[in-house]
């Protein structure tokens, strides 16, 4: 897989420390990607004031990154099969660092919001590509912590996204929020050409047909999605970009079928390993984001500022920081389905606890246990969900399984959301703290049903990962590295 032996390209390096560069990296790289798709909500206040905008224009701030990193999800996995992994995963983070730049020298809303665009397109390139690199450079059991230590680390950046947004608004000016990106991107885009050794996935034509149904069928979903409680589910605009992305999403399903070199083979879903993993990511990211939107809004709504009610989170950062390496450990010894079964459990436990507790003048010291219960569980579940999927396709098709993995579990995130906000509106609002506390309650409630549900699809899974593809492993990699 890779093209030149790790001896040629790195004599000085040990294929530990290669494997270490590449986790340090690639984690770093989605860390970014990460953190920036939550980073500017704490401060859209002040850009509003600084700008000029309508709250309309400053929702878009928001939504044309996660658009744009929603839809792109795959191309960006299938460019690197192509182009190469490490190369375009460089070209993303410049595409990144670009589109940060002009975010910090945005005059308007309408350019800020474009320049949010290009960030999102730079980033859609960087996590499939990351996780991939990352897949290919640790098998066997070494992956499983690999990708512990990667989903701590992502999982890092969600949770203090927030809060940085609203030290930094607050400290500085809001347009540092972008300008940070700028010095660390140069660095980690130097040290990935010296220090990331370059592979492909298999030598095949660009699938342009499938490029073009998958981003436009994941356009149309995410697009009603994001728009369906601010025009209404029943208005035309919205029920037409969901059929729209329905009736794309199946013509995707049908031309890769039949297409000769399909971007994502129709034949990996046969597996139940990954079928049943994108679907239990898919419904437990749903609760899990929808939580991280709406728990610092709850805080705030009992009169803490934008950086306290992020600083408030750090029970769940913690556990996301350290469960998640040691869940990734675990999963060698006990399997993945159990670890994603009881992870979720835990979450709809978390979940459902603060339903119970939520009211306007609820001590946030009655908070913290559900906040670590919720997030053991989840920080339990990812990397053993990502593992299971990894491991459920040969060396060589790990970056499609990686575009779909993330694709997936990001439209799960924008479904959560959607779902919870609507349930928000119905049983709550914005009037005082009493509506909040009743909506909030209500979007926890069905937060921990989704998990639930999430929960049940995760017993599904193989009782023990079966690596298909360890004899490949095993007497190709005797260094530990994929051929």
């Amino acid at each position: 897989m890779y093209d030149v032996p790790s001896q040629q390209l790195h004599p000085d390096l040990s294929e530990q420390a290669g494997r270490i560069w590449v986790l340090a990296l690639t984690s770093l790289a989605s860390f970014m990607a990460a953190l920036d798709a939550l980073v500017v909500t704490t401060a859209l206040s002040t850009i509003r004031v600084s700008l000029h905008a309508p709250i309309e224009a400053l929702e878009w701030t928001v939504n044309a990154y996660n658009l744009s990193f929603a839809v792109l999800l795959m191309t960006g996995a299938a460019l690197g099969d192509r182009f190469g992994r490490r190369r375009m995963l460089v070209a993303g983070l410049a595409l990144f660092v670009a589109g940060s730049a002009a975010c910090a020298m945005a005059g308007s809303v309408a350019w800020l919001i474009a320049a949010r665009a290009v960030q999102g397109a730079g980033a859609a390139l960087m996590l499939p590509l990351a996780m991939a690199l990352l897949g290919a450079a640790y098998p066997g059991q070494a992956r499983a912590r690999a990708l512990g230590i990667f989903s701590g680390v992502t999982g890092l950046a969600l949770i203090i996204g927030p809060a940085a947004g609203g030290a930094i608004a607050e400290g500085l000016a809001w347009q540092w929020i972008f300008w940070i990106n700028i010095p660390i991107g140069l660095v980690v885009m130097l040290l990935m050409r010296s220090r990331l050794r370059e592979s492909h996935g298999p030598g095949a034509a660009l699938d342009l047909p499938g490029l073009v149904l998958v981003t436009c069928a994941a356009l149309g979903a995410v697009w009603g999605l994001v728009r369906g409680h601010v025009a209404g589910w029943a208005s035309g605009e919205v029920l037409v970009a969901l059929a729209a992305g329905l009736l794309l999403a199946i013509g995707f399903v049908a031309w890769e079928r039949r297409a000769r070199e399909p971007m994502l083979p129709m034949r990996l879903f046969r597996s139940r390993a990954f079928s049943s993993g994108i679907a239990a990511s898919f419904l437990f990211c749903a609760p899990m984001y929808g939580t991280l939107f709406f728990l610092p809004q709850f805080l705030q709504a009992q009169g803490l500022g934008p950086l306290a009610a992020g600083l408030r989170l750090l029970p769940w950062t913690t556990t996301l920081f350290v469960v998640a390496p040691l869940g990734g450990g675990l999963v060698n010894r006990f399997g993945e389905r159990p670890l994603v079964a009881i992870g979720v459990l835990l979450q709809a436990v978390g979940t459902g606890w603060m339903a119970l507790l939520a009211t306007p003048d609820l001590a946030y010291a009655r908070l913290v246990a559900p906040m670590i219960v919720a997030g053991a569980g989840v920080s339990m579940a990812i990397p053993a969900v990502q593992n299971v999927v990894l491991s459920a396709v040969a060396p060589a098709e790990i970056g499609k399984a990686s575009g779909a993995f993330n694709m997936f579990r990001y439209l799960g995130g924008v479904f959560g959301i959607a779902l919870l906000v609507e349930v928000f509106a119905r049983a709550g609002g914005l009037a005082s703290p009493q509506a909040f506390s009743a909506g909030f309650a209500q979007a926890m409630g069905v937060g921990s049903a989704l998990s639930l549900l999430g929960a049940a699809v995760a017993l599904r899974l193989p009782a023990r990962r079966r690596p298909a593809f360890a004899t490949v492993d095993e007497t190709t990699t005797e260094r530990g590295i994929p051929s």
